[in-house]
């Protein structure tokens, strides 16, 4: 266990201005949003629509949020939702949304209107972040209408759709700088001791605690099997704290936290964790698996619906 304290505030001290704005000084721009993420979303124009549904203005920064849908959009069919980069820096999440529709947003023709958020916090990609500028984590503001400008962009996008969601996909990743940073971070914001945790080596994923569908989350677990390996237990059959349920799969209070997984009341719900940081997978394998959960989980409600 490490005894070095965070590099900003003063333990057992919750941060403030002066800690933010410490912290807002450490953030610096590593990749470009409009390069990376924009720049792929106009190519996919001719073939999908594409919609700005909301706008995040940080410090004169200023984001477009894009959604893409399946053209010919029909209100007798369901909806799959895809969404990525809730964390900005989980990059097969976002990269991964995008393979997706590009490789297969067709295939369900006829069959789901697909909508998918490729990257739901834009600032964070950038800064390779698990935040927003407000040292926010999106991830756990999906409740009261949102509570950041992230979440609550979001949610406005789905509420229309929300009893039409057939199924919905948030794609993540468990890194190493989750041990080394994030969560390091989260406790010397809150003024709570750092407890150290393991980073599992593998694909999982986390579904609901009030509708955990173990037959759906075994269904992308088989299939992404086939691209990367599957996280084990730990000793105390645990995954990050959470007791695992199937091989690869822990539930958490979707809705209780406040996770982009809980905003809508689809039947089939999961949250994928790549790990990207494995010497046993490549970028390319983590957004390959990714691709395949977002198959699988549409493919498996499409045949349970």
């Amino acid at each position: 266990m490490s005894t070095t304290p965070y590099p900003i505030g003063t333990p057992g001290q919750p941060w403030g201005e002066a800690e933010l704005a410490a912290w807002r000084a450490r953030q610096s721009r590593q990749r470009s949003y409009a390069d990376d993420v924009v720049g792929v979303i106009d190519g996919l124009r001719a073939r999908f629509d594409v919609e700005t549904y909301g706008e995040l203005d940080y410090a004169g920064e200023v984001f477009p949020l894009l959604a893409i849908r399946s053209r010919g959009w029909r209100d007798d069919l369901p909806v799959a939702l895809v969404t990525g980069g809730v964390h900005g820096y989980e990059t097969s999440g976002v990269h991964g949304a995008l393979l997706f529709l590009e490789r297969h947003g067709e295939d369900y023709a006829g069959r789901f209107n697909v909508l998918v958020a490729p990257c739901v916090s834009p600032w964070g990609y950038e800064r390779i972040h698990r935040w927003n500028l407000d040292a926010v984590d999106p991830n756990r503001s999906f409740r009261d209408g949102g509570q950041t400008g992230e979440s609550a962009a979001l949610m406005r996008l789905v509420a229309p759709l929300r009893d039409r969601v057939l199924v919905h996909v948030d794609l993540h990743e468990t890194t190493d700088s989750d041990e080394s940073e994030f969560r390091p971070a989260l406790a010397a914001r809150d003024g709570k001791p750092f407890e150290p945790d393991g980073v599992p080596d593998g694909f999982y994923v986390v579904g609901d605690t009030a509708n955990p569908q173990p037959d759906f989350q075994n269904a992308i677990i088989e299939a992404v099997a086939k691209v990367t390996h599957i996280a084990p237990a730990d000793a105390d059959g645990l995954i990050i704290g959470s007791p695992v349920v199937g091989h690869g799969v822990i539930n958490y209070p979707l809705k209780q936290l406040g996770l982009c997984a809980g905003i809508t009341d689809a039947p089939y719900v999961t949250t994928t964790e790549v790990y990207p940081d494995s010497p046993r997978a490549t970028p390319a394998q983590c957004n390959e698996a990714q691709v395949a959960a977002v198959r699988a989980a549409l493919d498996y409600a499409l045949a349970h619906r």
